[in-house]
């Protein structure tokens, strides 16, 4: 299988590309290996928000699994060059602006707001709905498969 990886420095990534990696997911985990070697290695740079740590960690918290929650959050947050950036006030107010503009869900607007306010080119998702964002751009894991 032919992979089409991101050639940017720096890349913002959603929830879900985090939680296709660490569910081994059958189709996208090959992807998302390729993409966390690349940020391991220093190749590339990621950001993203801690909306990404809360959707993480709630399963293992509905669960009972506090085991699960502290490797999942010690393994995030010492990611070398994984960047986890704090909802402050730009962030919020960028997020407004994109949530009122295209109607998305307030989650993924802070997502999107936070590469936007990270100066990052690319925000890599699997989520379509997010296609029609302008101000960043979007790429899908689905398409990076070839």
């Amino acid at each position: 299988m032919g992979l089409r990886l991101p050639q940017d420095r720096t890349i913002a990534l959603d929830t879900m590309v985090f939680i296709y990696h660490f569910e081994a997911h059958p189709l996208f985990s090959p992807v998302t290996t390729k993409i966390f070697e690349q940020i391991e290695t220093g190749k590339t740079k990621a950001v993203t928000s801690y909306i990404t740590l809360l959707e993480i960690l709630v399963k293992p918290f509905k669960e009972g699994n506090r085991r699960a929650v502290s490797d999942y959050t010690e393994l995030l947050c010492t990611f070398p060059n994984l960047e986890f950036v704090p909802i402050g006030k730009e962030i919020a107010k960028v997020a407004a602006s994109i949530r009122a503009r295209y109607s998305i869900k307030t989650p993924d607007a802070i997502q999107i707001a936070t590469a936007i306010v990270s100066d990052t080119a690319l925000y890599i998702t699997n989520d379509d709905t997010l296609k029609k964002i302008s101000e960043v751009r979007i790429m899908l894991l689905k398409d990076m498969l070839s």
